[in-house]
């Protein structure tokens, strides 16, 4: 008879302290952690990524990497905000201050009574664990004690950047931020850099009617990094929220994201592109819950994968009944550059409303050969020729992105990965 696998155990020392409010909010996500336990590979949602070194008491170490180049969004004129191994840096950040916007860290909030950030630290999470346990979403809200709580109250001019510096090789940050963009206000919010040997981020983010989120981040080029991070989203009447991810190196990502469109008219688009090179497994799984009518959502993930990279994509648009004329669109591609390599996908869809346009699609292959043999025809050398099908296969997830120039900037940083790997550099 097979023995049945122990969850790992779960951390035993105190939670952080804290006024009343975040007490509460920490003990109940503790408690939600305890029924729960932490993930093994038996669970439904990680059969295809194993969780074991997410949860380890021990930080698998992760070599300090120099990238040697300019740091991304480094040209675009932004309020940044640094963390070295999951600290916050003040000495190598901005001014917080600017127009129609609050921030605060989490640190500096703690201690407080009454602040907008009460009504939403750990709700968002709590309500995101159905269908599907996020136990380390879990995890996180109970142990976390930095991060920011980022509040818009009309047009931000400049995007808020954060940064994530990597100086410890057994490094263990866990963060949890907080957005609100009130009605009719918006925002856009940066995140590069690999943060820590291990890193376990949480965002909730709430949207007023006619608020509008943009999101854009690069993980860090670390090769031995692991991390899993989670977005937590509720959109108001017609709020837009838009986020895409890079996903450059790493050891193991894993990116969840939970997103509620629960005013009518509301719009959620998803997407990110992954490129891996040998011991890189990257994780996007994706959760889209119609409550309202006449929404719309967009789930577009490409991966590009060689030397054995896995790439995964689970991703579920779930349309309530009331959901009438939804609008869901879902698809997932790799680009398997060699025959070691392999995309593991589960995309699905639950539909209790009538009037509705749903689909979703997933494929795997090569590159091209015909349109590869045109570009060679054409003068170009066989290695460039893919690296342009490469960033053509790519530019689907890209344009996504609503701000040219953001979107330029992760261009530019695709093709210089394809270039240095081309090149025998990492």
């Amino acid at each position: 008879m097979a023995v049945p696998a122990t969850r790992p155990a779960l951390p035993t020392d105190p939670l952080p302290g804290g006024a009343k409010w975040l007490r509460t909010a920490r003990d109940a996500a503790a408690g939600r952690l305890a029924a729960m336990g932490l993930p093994q590979p038996r669970d439904e949602y990680w059969k295809f990524t194993r969780p074991d070194s997410l949860t380890q008491a021990d930080v698998p170490a992760a070599a300090l990497f120099d990238p040697r180049e300019a740091p991304v969004f480094g040209e675009v004129d932004r309020i940044r905000l640094v963390f070295v191994d999951g600290v916050f840096a003040p000495d190598q950040s901005d001014d917080p201050a600017g127009e129609n916007l609050e921030i605060a860290r989490l640190a500096e909030i703690a201690e407080t009574d009454i602040h907008w950030a009460a009504g939403l630290f750990g709700r968002l999470e709590a309500d995101g664990h159905s269908p599907v346990a996020r136990p380390l979403a879990a995890l996180n809200t109970a142990r976390a004690s930095d991060g920011v709580a980022i509040r818009a109250t009309g047009p931000v001019a400049k995007p808020v950047s954060l940064i994530y510096l990597h100086k410890s090789e057994t490094s263990d940050a866990i963060l949890h931020h907080l957005v609100k963009v009130e009605d009719g206000a918006s925002l856009t919010l940066l995140e590069n850099g690999p943060a820590a040997a291990r890193f376990n981020k949480c965002m909730e983010v709430e949207l007023g009617d006619g608020a509008a989120f943009n999101h854009v981040r690069a993980q860090g080029r670390d090769h031995e990094r692991r991390a899993v991070t989670h977005a937590f989203a509720r959109l108001g009447q017609g709020a837009s929220y838009k986020s895409f991810t890079l996903t450059a190196n790493g050891r193991l990502t894993r990116n969840e994201q939970v997103i509620t469109l629960a005013g009518a008219g509301a719009t959620a688009h998803v997407a990110g592109a992954a490129l891996g090179d040998g011991a890189f497994h990257q994780d996007d799984t994706v959760f889209v819950h119609h409550a309202a009518p006449d929404c719309e959502s967009r789930q577009v993930f490409k991966k590009v994968l060689r030397n054995g990279a896995t790439g995964v994509f689970q991703g579920k648009i779930l349309v309530d009944s009331v959901a009438q004329r939804t609008d869901g669109y879902q698809i997932a591609q790799a680009l398997l550059l060699d025959g070691d390599s392999q995309f593991l996908v589960k995309p699905e869809l639950e539909i209790y409303a009538d009037d509705v346009k749903c689909s979703h699609g997933s494929t795997s292959g090569g590159v091209d050969v015909d349109a590869r043999f045109y570009l060679m025809s054409r003068g170009i050398p066989r290695a460039e020729a893919e690296d342009l099908l490469v960033l053509s296969f790519l530019a689907e997830a890209i344009a996504e992105i609503e701000d040219a120039t953001l979107a330029a900037e992760i261009h530019s940083r695709l093709a210089a990965w394809l270039e240095r790997h081309r090149s025998g550099r990492r």
